[in-house]
């Protein structure tokens, strides 16, 4: 089956663009966090006098245990003390704290749907499984169509296709992490009810919002020209390993490469908010 991903490369008019998981976009909160580490050490002994000192035996010093697993520390830190609604009538609430906040057209679009928490749960889901979010953000779709160029008989992508994205990644490179971080922390019990409606009951919404960034994190930034070859009534990226990416990947490599940086470098500081280990961080 052909990966969605694949449309915009056929010119068809269902181009859908990529942009950051919702509760991103619209932040104030600010996520203040105090580490406080102390150690103490006691020694002593008793001296044993004038009289006879008794046979020394060896101590028996039990096998260590193995340390316990230590759980996963919970994504963003500590929640706003504020009382949410059920996730049916959520909406309203989502749609306050964002239009208060931001004023970006791409967000202020996102805005206009329903089921916002839903839709951000879907949209993380299946970014995190490696497929195109496209479906769930027609919303956000340039308005522009996708274009090629040719060069010495070779196709490639047409770089002016790139300017398509400017305003999705203008809007996600003014987020504050800090804030977005507390703002996933606050909403995070209505995310993880719409996550179990997806059946995945086994599985925190936390861990799947990990997977997702580590994705998109993997996607990598192409500076030269990207060539494409004839496929179907489309294209389809002549590179091979270009063609092996998950349709998420694909989906974000369509914004060009300096918007893809810009992304991949804010997740980055977001995932850091969000309190993912920096192993499975990208370093720029």
């Amino acid at each position: 089956m052909t990966d969605p991903t694949d449309y915009e490369l056929q010119g068809t008019s269902d181009d859908a663009s990529w942009t950051a998981p919702p509760p991103r976009p619209a932040v104030a909160f600010w996520l203040t966090l105090a580490l406080l580490v102390t150690a103490i050490g006691i020694a002593g002994y008793i001296a044993l006098g004038w009289r006879p000192r008794p046979a020394v035996t060896a101590a028996v010093t039990p096998p260590s245990a193995a340390p316990a697993s230590q759980p996963r520390p919970s994504l963003g830190g500590p929640a706003e003390p504020i009382t949410l609604p059920s996730l049916d009538v959520s909406d309203a609430l989502v749609r306050m704290l964002v239009r208060a906040l931001s004023e970006s057209p791409a967000v202020t679009a996102w805005l206009t749907t329903d089921d916002l928490i839903r839709n951000f749960t879907i949209v993380v889901a299946n970014i995190a499984e490696g497929t195109t979010p496209a479906k769930q953000l027609k919303v956000l779709r340039p308005a522009s169509a996708f274009s090629v160029v040719e060069r010495d008989g070779n196709l490639y992508v047409d770089p002016r296709s790139y300017a398509r994205y400017a305003v999705i990644a203008n809007a996600f490179a003014s987020l504050d992490p800090a804030g977005t971080a507390r703002l996933y922390a606050t909403l995070k019990p209505r995310l993880e009810e719409a996550h179990r409606e997806l059946g995945s009951a086994d599985l925190s919404f936390d861990r799947t919002l990990e997977r997702a960034i580590s994705v998109l994190l993997e996607t990598p930034i192409l500076d030269g020209p990207v060539r494409l070859a004839p496929k179907g009534i489309g294209y389809a990226y002549a590179d091979q390993r270009l063609e092996t990416l998950t349709g998420a990947q694909k989906h974000l490599l369509r914004m060009g490469p300096g918007h893809v940086r810009i992304v991949l470098e804010q997740l980055t500081r977001i995932g850091s908010a969000l309190g993912i280990p920096p192993e499975q961080l990208r370093t720029f």
